[in-house]
């Protein structure tokens, strides 16, 4: 495969980033260096080691936190199977990675007809270019703001009764929303996307709205939880459409002490303390 690659600059300004667009270092760290903290789980992510070195971020802060570079592994693994498993059922299917970062999803989802699209706001998305290349004509990137009406309509993605279905990621980023806009999102994606289509996002409790302070990673970024599901319609309700597919754990595997604590949460309270959630539609 031809690859097309970004124009690098031998030299580039100290990283400025806002508290949001911050986080994006957090899995980036996780995925340059989780390996040796848990080969059990190594993603080999062959793009992000390369990417952490050229923006001279100081991302030791992120590493000792080790749960959540386990977490990063893990859902890492648990989206790559995911989507594995979609484009085997729709192999000419589409994957959308919104608010990517600097994830680099395609590297292993490339099955030779299907497409990617990498989009984020427009300060990250010049960083991305800057930092990763398009790994063919059937890899895209676009900037968007999850915010504004009608993203999907400007995204150019598929539409309609006939329209080749989407599979919609969105790793860390509902939480940094509110109410209102999550349902937004999910409701725009519920309106257009075609049949077929599913949507996988992680999901943090509602406890930890206005947490973000005591989050050893995020503390970091200066970043604010906003959002979190007191119950699992809480991903449902905004369209007819939307329909619970699957609940994955990401965190029980980190000590057996993780694993009774998430399950005793889950029974409790009824929705993950951390986890994966996958949408389909109603067709």
């Amino acid at each position: 495969m031809a690859f097309q690659t970004a124009e690098f600059k031998p030299e580039r300004e100290p990283l400025r980033l806002s508290p949001v667009e911050s986080t994006l270092l957090i899995p980036l760290a996780a995925r340059a260096h989780g390996d040796r903290l848990f080969p059990a789980m190594a993603v080999h992510d062959a793009c992000a080691a390369a990417a952490l070195a050229r923006i001279q971020a100081e991302v030791g802060c992120f590493l000792q936190d080790r749960l959540s570079v386990y977490g990063v592994l893990s859902r890492t693994r648990l989206i790559r199977a995911l989507a594995q498993d979609f484009f085997m059922r729709h192999p000419q299917g589409w994957g959308v990675n919104l608010g990517c970062g600097l994830s680099a999803y395609f590297q292993w989802l490339d099955k030779g007809r299907n497409h990617w699209l990498d989009a984020d706001l427009p300060h990250v998305m010049q960083l991305r270019h800057e930092l990763l290349p398009l790994l063919g004509p059937r890899h895209h990137q676009a900037s968007v703001d999850l915010r504004t009406p009608h993203w999907w309509k400007a995204l150019g993605l598929p539409r309609g009764t006939h329209g080749r279905p989407v599979l919609l990621i969105l790793e860390g980023v509902l939480m940094y929303f509110k109410a209102d806009e999550v349902e937004a999102v999910l409701r725009e994606f519920a309106t257009h996307a075609p049949p077929g289509s599913e949507l996988v996002c992680d999901t943090l409790s509602w406890m930890a709205m206005g947490s973000a302070a005591h989050h050893p990673s995020v503390c970091h970024t200066h970043a604010q939880f906003h959002w979190g599901p007191r119950c699992l319609a809480d991903f449902t309700r905004a369209h007819p459409r939307l329909r619970l597919k699957a609940e994955h754990p990401v965190l029980d595997g980190y000590h057996p002490a993780s694993a009774w604590m998430c399950a005793a949460f889950r029974a409790v309270w009824g929705v993950p303390v951390y986890g994966l959630v996958q949408l389909a539609l109603k067709d």
